[in-house]
């Protein structure tokens, strides 16, 4: 029989194409993927580390496993190796935390799964220990021919555009686990979306760390390197903008949708290549962090406040129907009731369409992490109420807006769909008629809300 393979994909969806580059990688070898881990000859636990919340659910899954391959006889050979940014994060404490994992995949180490595989399948745990596979420094980027098998619904897709992430947010440990910014090539992102399109794919999400940096990092070789807020120009070489209009030439019905963006690299150029280019998504997914110019210099976001207000207004102005989506954090160090007053007032008046709020979480490795002017949690949490209302909100207020208002929407599943403003697995749900075809766009007309989400006919 072929080596049988189990996987558990967490975090985010950058980690969820990881899952699926091994997994084709897996599969390429001749191994099965089966969907109970109970049976698998190895389990693969691909982990997220960007905050506690994530690093906690990580530990809390391996445990589990553990503990299920202890309680289970059936179980009793199957190996535990855990991959992803977990591993990539803590690979000098991880062996020894945790020594019931038979081996440590790292960043860099997708594409040699298979022979991982087998090497684990034939080591003596107790006598040699884990596998540990991770190196120090991440610097792996997919292409278009690296094997990929999918675990998204037919109709929808992830196209990683980029790796790692030159900024140095206070807040963030992503640079030090995924590495400096890579950019692909933009003929193999065009060509791995051309092969997703012939596929049936209708919704292409184009995704990096920081996606308005893509081909930056190459003038950065030339001695060509824009300023953060000066925007960026195309007739230098490849960027977003070139990007898009290339994936927008693509024949066939589709969705293009832009998610993660940065603030610091937006220019004119592109909010005009959004607008002239009608397959692309009039949504953007741009994480502002704050507002206050204290909270933003403390952060090192590298804008001020009116700077991502003009922005703002800009993108408004220039994309007709746009739905911005960003997220916040309430709670950083130092952050004053000023600042958080200046946020709250900001979020009431803006009236995104699309927002979220996340409590401060101190992160080991961060700038931030040994500052002694850490917010209490009861207040990071009275904050974080507020925040939360004052969204909850503007959301009616927009979703009341729509009613009356005919969508072209993507069927998700039966009885639930997507329109332009709802990226998956992040915004609310439209409720359509239970015989509408999956994976198919529709028009519908929206004929009431609920919460977050509407209902349409």
């Amino acid at each position: 029989m072929p080596t049988q393979i189990g996987l558990i994909s967490l975090g985010c969806a950058k980690n969820l194409i990881d899952s699926e580059i091994m997994l084709g990688h897996l599969q390429d070898e001749g191994m099965t993927l089966i969907p109970d881990p109970e049976l698998a000859d190895a389990l693969i636990i691909n982990t997220c580390s960007f905050i506690d919340v994530a690093k906690d659910e990580s530990v809390s899954t391996i445990i589990e496993a553990v503990n299920a391959r202890q309680e289970d006889p059936a179980r009793e050979k199957q190996k535990i190796i855990v991959a992803g940014c977990l591993s990539q994060r803590f690979q000098k404490e991880l062996p020894g935390l945790l020594p019931e994992v038979d081996a440590f995949v790292g960043l860099d180490q997708i594409t040699e799964v298979a022979s991982i595989v087998r090497q684990t399948l034939t080591r003596n745990h107790d006598e040699e220990g884990a596998l540990d596979t991770v190196t120090a420094k991440s610097r792996y980027i997919p292409d278009y021919t690296t094997p990929r098998f999918r675990l998204t619904p037919n109709h929808m897709a992830y196209l990683k555009i980029a790796e790692g992430c030159n900024h140095t947010c206070s807040f963030c440990i992503i640079p030090k686990i995924r590495g400096q910014h890579r950019s692909r090539e933009q003929d193999s992102i065009v060509r791995e979306a051309r092969g997703l399109i012939a596929q049936g794919v209708k919704e292409i999400n184009l995704i990096s760390q920081d996606t308005t940096y893509f081909g930056m990092d190459k003038w950065q070789g030339r001695g060509n390197r824009p300023k953060p807020t000066s925007g960026v120009d195309s007739s230098r070489g490849e960027s977003l903008a070139t990007l898009i209009r290339a994936l927008n030439e693509i024949e066939g019905d589709f969705w293009i949708r832009l998610l993660y963006t940065h603030p610091a690299h937006w220019s004119d150029e592109l909010i005009e290549t959004i607008a002239e280019c009608p397959k692309v998504a009039r949504y953007v997914d741009i994480p502002l962090q704050h507002i206050s110019d204290h909270m933003l210099a403390e952060m090192n976001r590298k804008t001020n406040g009116q700077y991502v207000r003009d922005l703002l207004e800009r993108m408004r102005e220039g994309i007709p129907d746009l739905a911005i989506r960003t997220t916040f954090i309430t709670g950083f160090p130092g952050e004053t009731e000023a600042d958080h007053l200046e946020l709250l007032a900001f979020i009431q008046s803006f009236k995104f369409e699309r927002c979220g709020i996340f409590q401060y979480s101190k992160e080991e490795g961060t700038r931030a992490f040994k500052r002694s002017d850490q917010i209490h949690h009861a207040t990071r949490k009275k904050r974080h109420r507020e925040l939360s209302s004052a969204i909850d909100q503007v959301a009616q207020v927009v979703n009341e807006a729509q009613l009356g208002k005919s969508l072209r929407v993507l069927v998700e599943e039966e009885g639930i769909a997507r329109s332009m403003w709802d990226a998956p697995d992040i915004d609310g749900r439209i409720f359509v008629p239970i015989d509408s075809p999956v994976g198919e766009f529709i028009e519908v007309t929206v004929k009431d809300h609920r919460g977050y989400d509407l209902i349409a006919g």
